[in-house]
């Protein structure tokens, strides 16, 4: 057996192109999409729609998978002072567009978590964050006696979420995420997954990082209206991909212990104290 992971496509349908394109040389049996297909980038419908398409692909629900479907809704959820936020253009942008193809209640059925068996080797639990919550990260710095409260009687823990690959053994659990496809932020630009593949020795972890142009997607920013719609959030979505680096998450952080404002000055005030790597 042999399965790929790939999560955190973020509607970049180039990247998703290119792993797609890479796993079809890979020998791989089935495909696992660990959460976060859509939002920040211009191309969700594409993306989301390329691969429900697929017979090979099981799903997970991952935190901005749901948020489009919360937004839509305006549910109770979400704090209702952001639906009139400038800050939340590109997720109402993105929300449109599912919404006008169809495709918003594709995900609504998506499981939190899902095991992959084999008959000779331990189970695999894969969530989006974690089995308990899709926020919550996983990587080689999770506490051991949370792995082990998370992983039950699973052998390895699989998450995704914090858009960098790790690959840990914590109390006896193998420990991976699988880094992203559309929005990397380690540095690394090209589109990255995971293999994993069944042996005698037990499951075997392989991290792929596939090169693609990443022009055409940052200009379609501007081109499919997104930049225009989304503002402040666009832009620095697209600088993530530019640097592949996390920029939105600390922005967030530093505007909340500060209380300051999301716009144009703070970002810029931001940028200053903290230049991107």
């Amino acid at each position: 057996m042999r399965v790929a992971l790939i999560a955190d496509i973020h509607g970049n349908a180039d990247a998703l192109r290119a792993v797609l394109d890479d796993i079809g040389g890979q020998g791989v049996d089935h495909i696992v999409v660990n959460g976060d297909v859509v939002n920040r980038g211009p191309d969700s419908v594409e993306a989301l729609g390329t691969l429900l398409a697929r017979g090979d692909v099981t799903f997970t629900l991952g935190n901005h998978d749901d948020l489009l479907r919360l937004w839509h809704v305006r549910s109770e959820t979400l704090p209702p002072d952001w639906f009139a936020d400038p800050f939340w253009g590109a997720t109402a942008w993105s929300a449109e567009q599912l919404d006008r193809a169809g495709l918003l209640d594709s995900m609504r059925d998506w499981p939190m978590t899902f095991t992959l068996t084999h008959p000779d080797l331990p189970d695999v639990r894969i969530a989006h964050g974690t089995p308990e919550h899709y926020r919550e990260s996983l990587s080689e710095r999770t506490n051991p006696e949370r792995v082990a409260a998370l992983a039950g009687t699973a052998g390895v823990l699989v998450g995704s979420h914090i858009h960098r690959p790790a690959h840990a053994t914590l109390g006896g659990v193998l420990v991976l995420n699988t880094g992203a496809v559309g929005a990397p932020a380690n540095g690394d630009p090209r589109a990255q997954y995971l293999l994993l593949t069944a042996t005698p020795g037990g499951w075997w972890p392989e991290f792929r990082a596939v090169p693609y142009d990443r022009e055409p997607v940052l200009r379609r920013f501007e081109a499919n209206g997104l930049l225009a719609a989304g503002g402040l959030s666009a832009e620095i979505f697209r600088d993530e991909i530019r640097t592949a680096r996390s920029l939105y998450t600390p922005y967030w952080m530093w505007t909340e212990a500060h209380g300051h404002p999301r716009d144009a000055r703070t970002w810029a005030a931001f940028l200053r104290e903290h230049p991107p790597r």
